[in-house]
Protein backbone atom coordinates (compact mmCIF):
# COMPACT_ATOMS: atom_id res chain seq x y z
CA UNK A 1 0.00 0.00 0.00
CA UNK A 2 1.44 3.73 -1.06
CA UNK A 3 2.17 6.19 1.66
CA UNK A 4 1.29 8.64 -0.11
CA UNK A 5 -1.94 10.87 0.58
CA UNK A 6 -3.89 12.67 -1.90
CA UNK A 7 -2.89 16.00 -0.22
CA UNK A 8 0.70 14.79 0.17
CA UNK A 9 2.99 17.68 -1.44
CA UNK A 10 3.75 16.73 -5.06
CA UNK A 11 7.97 16.01 -5.86
CA UNK A 12 9.15 19.40 -7.25
CA UNK A 13 9.82 17.00 -10.16
CA UNK A 14 6.05 17.02 -10.60
CA UNK A 15 5.53 20.75 -10.84
CA UNK A 16 5.98 22.38 -13.92
CA UNK A 17 7.05 25.90 -14.26
CA UNK A 18 6.19 28.29 -17.59
CA UNK A 19 6.80 31.92 -17.49
CA UNK A 20 3.35 34.01 -17.09
CA UNK A 21 4.91 37.40 -17.85
CA UNK A 22 7.81 39.89 -18.49
CA UNK A 23 7.48 43.34 -17.75
CA UNK A 24 9.39 46.49 -19.25
CA UNK A 25 12.50 46.11 -16.96
CA UNK A 26 13.00 42.33 -17.64
CA UNK A 27 11.63 41.11 -14.62
CA UNK A 28 9.95 37.33 -15.39
CA UNK A 29 6.98 36.16 -13.34
CA UNK A 30 6.63 32.60 -13.46
CA UNK A 31 3.87 30.14 -12.60
CA UNK A 32 4.31 26.72 -11.11
CA UNK A 33 1.56 24.61 -12.00
CA UNK A 34 0.82 20.96 -12.40
CA UNK A 35 -0.36 18.76 -15.74
CA UNK A 36 -2.94 16.11 -15.60
CA UNK A 37 -0.31 13.34 -15.75
CA UNK A 38 0.27 14.24 -12.18
CA UNK A 39 -3.04 13.75 -11.11
CA UNK A 40 -3.49 10.50 -12.81
CA UNK A 41 -0.51 9.29 -10.96
CA UNK A 42 -1.46 10.33 -7.67
CA UNK A 43 -4.71 8.91 -8.09
CA UNK A 44 -3.23 5.43 -9.06
CA UNK A 45 -1.00 5.69 -6.54
CA UNK A 46 -3.25 5.98 -3.51
CA UNK A 47 -6.59 4.82 -4.84
CA UNK A 48 -5.33 2.30 -7.96
CA UNK A 49 -6.34 1.99 -10.97
CA UNK A 50 -9.70 1.02 -10.33
CA UNK A 51 -10.37 2.71 -7.45
CA UNK A 52 -11.79 5.90 -9.03
CA UNK A 53 -13.40 7.40 -12.33
CA UNK A 54 -13.32 10.49 -14.03
CA UNK A 55 -16.12 12.09 -15.75
CA UNK A 56 -17.12 15.26 -17.64
CA UNK A 57 -20.08 17.54 -18.45
CA UNK A 58 -21.16 20.46 -20.16
CA UNK A 59 -18.82 19.99 -23.06
CA UNK A 60 -16.24 19.41 -21.20
CA UNK A 61 -16.46 22.47 -18.98
CA UNK A 62 -17.46 20.31 -16.00
CA UNK A 63 -15.26 17.38 -14.44
CA UNK A 64 -16.48 14.89 -11.52
CA UNK A 65 -13.89 12.73 -10.37
CA UNK A 66 -15.42 9.48 -7.89
CA UNK A 67 -13.20 7.71 -5.48
CA UNK A 68 -14.57 4.54 -3.95
CA UNK A 69 -15.06 4.31 -0.46
CA UNK A 70 -14.24 1.21 0.53
CA UNK A 71 -15.54 1.29 4.39
CA UNK A 72 -19.48 2.78 3.25
CA UNK A 73 -19.31 0.70 0.13
CA UNK A 74 -19.96 4.09 -2.44
CA UNK A 75 -18.90 6.36 -4.94
CA UNK A 76 -16.98 10.00 -3.33
CA UNK A 77 -17.50 12.49 -5.86
CA UNK A 78 -15.75 16.24 -6.28
CA UNK A 79 -16.47 18.45 -9.06
CA UNK A 80 -15.14 21.50 -10.93
CA UNK A 81 -14.77 23.87 -13.61
CA UNK A 82 -12.14 24.07 -16.03
CA UNK A 83 -11.44 27.20 -18.62
CA UNK A 84 -10.59 26.69 -22.18
CA UNK A 85 -6.87 27.19 -23.44
CA UNK A 86 -5.44 29.48 -26.43
CA UNK A 87 -5.11 26.19 -28.54
CA UNK A 88 -7.45 23.00 -28.20
CA UNK A 89 -10.41 24.18 -26.76
CA UNK A 90 -11.88 20.97 -26.01
CA UNK A 91 -9.21 19.29 -25.13
CA UNK A 92 -8.01 22.04 -22.71
CA UNK A 93 -10.79 22.60 -20.93
CA UNK A 94 -11.23 18.66 -20.27
CA UNK A 95 -7.80 19.04 -19.12
CA UNK A 96 -8.18 22.00 -16.92
CA UNK A 97 -11.52 20.97 -15.24
CA UNK A 98 -9.56 17.42 -14.02
CA UNK A 99 -6.85 19.01 -12.57
CA UNK A 100 -9.12 21.84 -11.04
CA UNK A 101 -11.23 18.92 -9.91
CA UNK A 102 -8.31 17.07 -8.18
CA UNK A 103 -7.34 19.90 -6.36
CA UNK A 104 -10.33 19.06 -4.57
CA UNK A 105 -9.13 16.24 -3.41
CA UNK A 106 -6.13 17.96 -2.49
CA UNK A 107 -3.89 16.80 -5.20
CA UNK A 108 -1.27 19.49 -5.04
CA UNK A 109 -3.03 21.84 -3.18
CA UNK A 110 0.10 23.41 -1.88
CA UNK A 111 0.52 25.36 -5.14
CA UNK A 112 -1.91 27.81 -3.70
CA UNK A 113 1.00 28.47 -0.72
CA UNK A 114 3.43 28.47 -3.55
CA UNK A 115 4.92 32.64 -3.16
CA UNK A 116 4.38 34.83 -5.95
CA UNK A 117 8.02 33.62 -8.39
CA UNK A 118 9.73 36.47 -10.21
CA UNK A 119 12.88 36.84 -11.49
CA UNK A 120 15.59 39.17 -13.17
CA UNK A 121 16.34 37.95 -16.79
CA UNK A 122 19.79 38.43 -18.24
CA UNK A 123 20.02 40.54 -20.72
CA UNK A 124 20.10 38.39 -23.27
CA UNK A 125 17.21 36.18 -21.94
CA UNK A 126 14.64 38.26 -23.63
CA UNK A 127 14.20 40.95 -26.01
CA UNK A 128 11.71 43.85 -27.20
CA UNK A 129 10.20 43.16 -30.29
CA UNK A 130 9.71 46.33 -33.37
CA UNK A 131 5.99 46.29 -32.41
CA UNK A 132 7.24 46.87 -28.80
CA UNK A 133 5.86 43.50 -27.53
CA UNK A 134 8.35 41.83 -24.48
CA UNK A 135 9.24 38.47 -25.35
CA UNK A 136 11.53 35.29 -23.43
CA UNK A 137 14.59 34.35 -26.11
CA UNK A 138 15.90 30.83 -26.87
CA UNK A 139 18.13 31.53 -23.92
CA UNK A 140 16.63 31.44 -21.34
CA UNK A 141 16.19 27.57 -20.74
CA UNK A 142 13.65 27.35 -17.70
CA UNK A 143 12.47 23.64 -18.58
CA UNK A 144 16.53 23.15 -18.06
CA UNK A 145 16.84 24.83 -14.84
CA UNK A 146 16.07 22.85 -11.22
CA UNK A 147 14.05 23.64 -8.70
CA UNK A 148 14.18 22.49 -4.99
CA UNK A 149 11.75 22.73 -2.37
CA UNK A 150 11.11 22.04 1.16
CA UNK A 151 8.07 21.68 3.75
CA UNK A 152 6.96 21.42 7.03
CA UNK A 153 3.68 19.66 7.85
CA UNK A 154 2.75 20.09 3.99
CA UNK A 155 3.07 23.59 3.67
CA UNK A 156 5.80 25.14 1.44
CA UNK A 157 8.92 26.17 3.84
CA UNK A 158 12.17 26.37 1.39
CA UNK A 159 11.77 26.69 -2.55
CA UNK A 160 14.78 27.52 -4.95
CA UNK A 161 16.03 27.58 -8.64
CA UNK A 162 19.40 27.08 -10.46
CA UNK A 163 19.89 27.80 -13.80
CA UNK A 164 21.04 25.64 -16.94
CA UNK A 165 24.54 27.26 -16.11
CA UNK A 166 24.66 26.43 -11.98
CA UNK A 167 23.31 29.73 -10.65
CA UNK A 168 20.94 30.29 -8.25
CA UNK A 169 17.96 32.50 -9.55
CA UNK A 170 15.50 32.00 -7.42
CA UNK A 171 15.27 31.45 -3.58
CA UNK A 172 11.90 31.93 -0.83
CA UNK A 173 12.04 30.80 2.89
CA UNK A 174 14.16 29.21 5.08
CA UNK A 175 15.83 25.51 4.69
CA UNK A 176 15.32 23.56 7.50
CA UNK A 177 18.20 23.35 10.22
CA UNK A 178 19.79 25.92 8.46
CA UNK A 179 18.56 29.29 9.54
CA UNK A 180 20.10 32.66 8.13
CA UNK A 181 22.55 30.40 5.64
CA UNK A 182 23.03 31.52 2.40
CA UNK A 183 21.93 29.00 -0.59
CA UNK A 184 25.05 27.44 -2.25
CA UNK A 185 26.09 25.11 -4.92
CA UNK A 186 26.46 22.13 -2.80
CA UNK A 187 23.03 22.70 -1.05
CA UNK A 188 21.52 22.14 -4.69
CA UNK A 189 20.60 18.96 -6.37
CA UNK A 190 23.19 18.33 -8.90
CA UNK A 191 21.86 18.95 -12.36
CA UNK A 192 22.09 15.28 -14.56
CA UNK A 193 21.20 14.59 -18.19
CA UNK A 194 18.25 13.17 -19.28
CA UNK A 195 18.21 10.35 -21.52
CA UNK A 196 18.01 11.02 -25.52
CA UNK A 197 16.57 9.21 -27.98
CA UNK A 198 17.38 10.18 -31.53
CA UNK A 199 14.44 8.41 -33.33
CA UNK A 200 12.13 10.68 -31.28
CA UNK A 201 14.02 13.46 -31.99
CA UNK A 202 14.25 12.55 -35.58
CA UNK A 203 10.60 12.71 -35.38
CA UNK A 204 10.23 15.81 -34.04
CA UNK A 205 11.99 17.53 -36.33
CA UNK A 206 10.51 16.11 -39.41
CA UNK A 207 6.83 16.28 -38.11
CA UNK A 208 7.60 20.24 -37.28
CA UNK A 209 8.98 21.01 -40.86
CA UNK A 210 6.28 19.11 -42.68
CA UNK A 211 4.08 21.74 -40.35
CA UNK A 212 5.93 24.71 -41.55
CA UNK A 213 6.08 23.56 -45.17
CA UNK A 214 2.03 22.87 -45.35
CA UNK A 215 1.64 26.12 -43.26
CA UNK A 216 -0.56 23.89 -40.52
CA UNK A 217 -0.52 24.37 -37.54
CA UNK A 218 -3.33 21.83 -36.26
CA UNK A 219 -1.64 19.60 -33.62
CA UNK A 220 -2.20 15.63 -34.49
CA UNK A 221 -2.84 14.06 -30.97
CA UNK A 222 -3.60 10.67 -32.77
CA UNK A 223 0.07 10.65 -34.28
CA UNK A 224 1.36 11.86 -31.01
CA UNK A 225 -0.18 9.38 -29.15
CA UNK A 226 1.04 6.53 -31.04
CA UNK A 227 4.79 7.85 -31.03
CA UNK A 228 4.55 9.19 -27.33
CA UNK A 229 5.79 12.48 -28.32
CA UNK A 230 6.97 13.66 -25.25
CA UNK A 231 10.79 14.95 -24.91
CA UNK A 232 13.25 15.34 -22.54
CA UNK A 233 14.79 18.41 -22.10
CA UNK A 234 17.74 17.62 -23.76
CA UNK A 235 15.51 15.94 -26.93
CA UNK A 236 14.04 19.76 -27.01
CA UNK A 237 17.33 21.50 -27.08
CA UNK A 238 18.41 18.92 -30.07
CA UNK A 239 15.28 19.39 -31.80
CA UNK A 240 14.98 23.14 -31.69
CA UNK A 241 18.88 23.49 -32.78
CA UNK A 242 18.24 21.07 -35.55
CA UNK A 243 15.53 23.60 -36.73
CA UNK A 244 17.31 26.53 -36.12
CA UNK A 245 19.99 24.45 -38.54
CA UNK A 246 17.39 23.61 -40.95
CA UNK A 247 16.90 27.53 -41.26
CA UNK A 248 13.77 26.78 -39.24
CA UNK A 249 14.03 28.51 -36.41
CA UNK A 250 10.67 28.22 -33.96
CA UNK A 251 11.04 31.81 -32.45
CA UNK A 252 10.86 33.51 -36.22
CA UNK A 253 7.60 33.21 -35.97
CA UNK A 254 4.60 32.86 -33.23
CA UNK A 255 1.81 30.27 -34.62
CA UNK A 256 4.88 27.91 -35.12
CA UNK A 257 7.11 28.77 -31.42
CA UNK A 258 3.55 27.90 -29.79
CA UNK A 259 3.20 24.43 -32.20
CA UNK A 260 6.57 23.68 -31.25
CA UNK A 261 6.10 23.85 -27.53
CA UNK A 262 2.19 21.92 -27.43
CA UNK A 263 4.60 19.28 -29.28
CA UNK A 264 7.02 19.18 -27.30
CA UNK A 265 5.11 19.20 -23.97
CA UNK A 266 2.74 16.90 -24.89
CA UNK A 267 2.09 13.82 -23.04
CA UNK A 268 -0.54 10.72 -23.81
CA UNK A 269 -1.93 11.29 -20.40
CA UNK A 270 -2.84 14.52 -21.39
CA UNK A 271 -6.01 13.45 -23.68
CA UNK A 272 -9.45 13.64 -22.34
CA UNK A 273 -10.15 10.16 -23.03
CA UNK A 274 -7.08 9.09 -21.30
CA UNK A 275 -7.73 8.27 -17.26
Amino acid sequence: MSELKLDTPLDIHEIDFRIQSINKGGYATILAYKDARVDINRLNAVCGKFGWERRHSRDNRNCTVSLWDEENKHWVSKEDTGTESNTEQQKGLASDSFKRACFNWGIGIELYDYPVIQIKLNSDEWETTAQGKIKQTWNLKLRDWVWYSEFTDGKLTFIAAKDNHGKIRFKHGVRKDREAVKVSEEHMPQMSSDPVNDDKIKRAVELFKTKIDEDDIDLNHGIMKKEDARLTNDEKSAVAKLLSDLGKAPGSNKKYTTLLREYMSYHPADNQEEK
